[in-house]
């Protein structure tokens, strides 16, 4: 086991200087661009999400005060090709900021289709789509006011700002290998078949599309998977659809592994590309720990959720084997339950950002969804769950829980009756472009999650 001193350390901390150059951009564009004004209204009014949330990058001109003040704020100069004067910061959640001559500003939002929000909005041919339809990265203009220019712009594991050529075959193979991975078989004769032929399949569009462009591929299906089966999710996205934006405000996947299926998901991740960022040990009275994954070509993070002692947190536990336990935690009571997360169960659930008082407020009184009470409710970070879905579990699974004195009697009873908790969608939103978590409020989310409590309440 990899000893702690050797795993990098993270300390996300708010920005609220980097958050002010930010938002003073923004604000400063929004009153100069009616059409990016009403989409931001429509954004709160309609979605519950803030503009800011949607912004993929800031093109601005360039100037000596600029760079000076993006450097002092924490960016650092990334040039990528077409964007030799691009920034970022390596420390929070900002946009990309640009420097380029001339005197436009020009915004572009992230949709997961160009051709969607188009569709929505009736913008016709005379907006050119850059890119090729099922490339790596579109971009269109589609509003002009003076020199504020607004764009919408379509990642698919791209980190660059001009569409590159690419060969009409890959784009045939990517819709080949998308298809594969809606398709792919979550259950098998044992976890270990399903995992084997999840690899196989990774690594066939490895080959083909390259690495970054397979993990978003996968991800789309993981969502399109997970969204089936909770009905909040269902409602968010068509309300998101609505304004043609779908996911692209999300911020984590979680996944739930078993002790001995963790390690094999840790590797499925990374052969996505993703790397470990930090380990997320939520104190010495928790049953579980955490691995947070970033792929940051594919802009994609996952919190990976196991059980485990105090003492195996201590290690890097997600590379060394973790030897089957002899009692359940919250974790691994739902992975015995409903499957392992990245095969047969689907994700536990997805956090995207939100106006988090605008998202609770419309849902609760439009669509009857409620969310739990919040547990994160700092100014720089709020967080909760809708109320869980429920799903039904399968005989079997409930009797061999039994038989192993992991469960009662009478809470096999309501799994049987009622099912259990299986996913939520997660409201969360983040400010001064904090990175982290609360490692005590997912503490307590986890402990009221535990489907053995939900079940007896469910009994009541």
């Amino acid at each position: 086991m990899r000893p702690a001193a050797a795993l990098s350390p993270f300390d996300w901390k708010p920005q609220p200087g980097a958050q002010r150059l930010v938002t003073d951009l923004l604000d400063g564009f929004l009153a100069r661009c009616g059409f990016a004004e009403r989409l931001a209204s429509r954004m709160k009014v309609e979605t519950g999400t803030r503009f800011q949330d949607w912004v993929d990058h800031i093109l601005v001109p360039q100037s000596d005060a600029m760079r000076i003040g993006l450097i002092e704020q924490g960016f650092s100069h990334r040039p990528e090709p077409g964007a030799p004067n691009r920034y970022f910061h390596e420390g929070a959640i900002f946009p990309t900021v640009i420097l380029a001559p001339g005197t436009t500003t020009r915004v572009g939002i992230k949709v997961d289709s160009v051709a969607d929000f188009m569709s929505m909005w009736q913008l016709g041919p005379d907006h050119a789509i850059a890119g090729a339809p099922g490339s790596q990265f579109r971009i269109a203009v589609v509003a002009e006011q003076g020199d504020a220019v607004l764009a919408v712009v379509e990642r698919h594991g791209f980190r660059g700002i001009v569409p590159a050529a690419v060969d009409p075959a890959r784009i045939l193979l990517a819709a080949l290998h998308a298809e594969r991975f809606r398709r792919r078989p979550r259950v098998a004769s044992t976890d270990d078949a399903a995992f084997a032929a999840t690899l196989a399949l990774i690594g066939a569009s490895n080959a083909d599309i390259g690495q970054d462009w397979t993990c978003d591929l996968f991800f789309a299906a993981e969502r399109e998977f997970w969204q089936r089966r909770n009905r909040a999710a269902r409602v968010q996205k068509q309300r998101q659809d609505m304004l043609g934006l779908g996911w692209a405000n999300h911020g984590h996947h979680t996944y739930r592994a078993s002790r001995t299926g963790f390690v094999p998901l840790i590797t499925v991740l990374e052969r996505l590309g993703f790397v470990c960022r930090e380990r997320f040990c939520a104190g010495a009275e928790a049953d579980w720990g955490a691995q947070v994954l970033e792929q940051p070509a594919a802009g994609i993070t996952i919190f990976a959720d196991v059980d485990m002692s105090p003492e195996e947190r201590l290690g890097d536990f997600a590379h060394a084997p973790l030897p089957e336990g002899r009692t359940l935690g919250t974790i691994g009571l739902w992975c015995a339950l409903h499957g392992e997360s990245i095969l047969g169960a689907g994700m536990h659930h997805l956090e995207c950002q939100f106006d988090w008082h605008a998202l609770k407020e419309q849902l609760e009184r439009d669509t009857s969804i409620r969310l739990m009470d919040p547990f994160t409710s700092f100014p720089f970070l709020r967080q909760a769950f809708t109320e869980g879905e429920r799903w039904a579990v399968d005989a079997g699974r409930v009797e061999r829980l039994l038989a192993a004195g992991q469960i009662t009697r009478e809470q096999a009873d309501s799994f049987r009756s009622n099912g259990a908790v299986g996913s939520h969608l997660e409201n969360l939103e983040r400010n001064d472009g904090f990175k982290g978590f609360n490692q005590r409020g997912v503490s307590e989310i986890i402990a009221k999650t535990d489907p053995r409590k939900l079940a007896q309440l469910a009994g009541a």
